[in-house]
């Protein structure tokens, strides 16, 4: 299908779910989009959101259920999802079928890959991926791996290292090592769920992600990672060379030094829980450890490319790596701010009709990629990058 065919952007964007990740992606959408629509459990709790974040008047608060919303839907509107991921794949069947674009910052579930073909046929946007992980964390390992194919040369022999971890983690340590910037639930069931990555050249699985647990050091800093989900596919989607052999690539969670050892009762109910023992330990760390207003957080996400000649013993040919290390503030957690900045980038290119019909996520390509973070450096969002060779 030709772009010809793209449902043209009303200007109109629904912005479902003001939680813990709604930040001044919201207040970019309320200066750029003609009409914002905020969606919450309540019409008074999206107001309240609203005012918190100093946008009382400057967007329209809705009760949200999915049929208040089909009914205001219009063809080219965007909807924005910050709902759980479960929930995407519906809101999705609706935008479809009111022709209206849709955006969230979660990866692309199977569910909501079946509705791919019918959204293209609609003339509809899917923009998946586009937050801070996944999202800004594909936007470096783009960038990365386009430099170094520059540097290197894609048909050359070669093999590499491609390490990218990423962690929300309490700006002041505390003695659990951790502070929850999304739901418990979650991050328990994200523990439980096995790791594929690929470590000394290998295939490898970790089905208690935990247990690979190992040191790595960022900018002098010694954190604790492991690999999570399954980052094979992902060195297809990065364009890595078909030339170059693998030796490492993972993609994980970055935690403080010491997360492993204050986190060991909660592995040992990971163990041996069922569903509703995991489900009633989730609600009884987030009674014991809750987030408050006066908590500050702490978002580190490293991502690297070494690539070496030949077999890789002690021979770089060039290596490149980014951090984006951002503490919250009064205003907003830093978590918000790299969730919702990257989002609301990617609704306002859908606002403007560059992206095709169909699915896309937040890094396509490294022209792409390397706009879109040319795009976050001019409006604030700070981080580094180091090259050698």
């Amino acid at each position: 299908m030709s772009c010809a065919d793209l449902v043209p952007a009303t200007g109109t964007v629904h912005w479902i779910g003001a939680g813990l990740s709604t930040g001044s992606g919201l207040t970019d959408l309320c200066e750029r989009a003609a009409r914002v629509r905020v969606w919450h459990r309540t019409a008074d709790r999206a107001a309240e959101a609203l005012d918190r974040l100093g946008l009382a008047g400057r967007a329209e608060p809705r009760t949200y259920t999915l049929d208040a919303l089909t009914a205001e839907l219009a063809p080219g509107d965007v909807v924005v999802s910050m709902l759980p991921a479960p929930e995407h794949a519906p809101l999705l069947a609706a935008c479809v079928a009111r022709r209206a674009h849709f955006a969230c910052s979660s990866y692309v579930s199977d569910a909501v890959l079946e509705r791919v073909p019918a959204a293209e046929e609609a003339g509809v946007v899917v923009l998946t991926e586009a937050g801070l992980d996944p999202g800004i964390d594909h936007l470096f390992a783009h960038d990365l791996v386009a430099r170094a194919r520059d540097a290197v040369g894609a048909d050359k022999a070669a093999s590499y290292r491609l390490t990218s971890y990423c962690g929300g983690v309490p700006a002041v340590p505390n003695d659990f090592r951790y502070r929850f910037s999304w739901a418990p639930l979650g991050v328990l069931n994200a523990l439980r769920s096995p790791a594929r990555y690929i470590e000394d050249g290998t295939e490898t699985v970790a089905d208690r992600p935990w247990e690979a647990t190992r040191g790595h050091v960022v900018d002098g800093e010694t954190f604790e990672v492991y690999p999570n989900r399954d980052s094979v596919p992902f060195v297809e989607q990065y364009g890595l060379p078909a030339a170059w052999r693998p030796r490492t690539f993972v993609r994980g969670t970055l935690r403080l030094d010491g997360w492993l050892t204050a986190w060991a009762p909660v592995f040992e109910e990971l163990k041996a829980g069922d569903d509703t023992r995991i489900a009633a330990l989730a609600r009884e760390l987030a009674a014991t450890y809750p987030t408050t207003d006066a908590d500050r957080d702490r978002v580190v996400l490293a991502v690297s490319l070494t690539v070496d000649d030949g077999e890789g013993d002690n021979s770089a040919a060039w290596s490149g790596s980014y951090l984006l290390d951002l503490v919250g503030d009064e205003r907003e957690s830093a978590m918000a701010r790299c969730v919702s900045r990257t989002l609301a980038l990617g609704v306002r290119h859908v606002l403007a009709g560059d992206l095709p019909p169909g699915l896309n996520r937040a890094a396509e390509t490294a022209a792409r990629s390397a706009g879109w973070l040319g795009e976050l450096a001019a409006e604030g969002l700070e981080f580094t990058l180091k090259v050698d060779g």
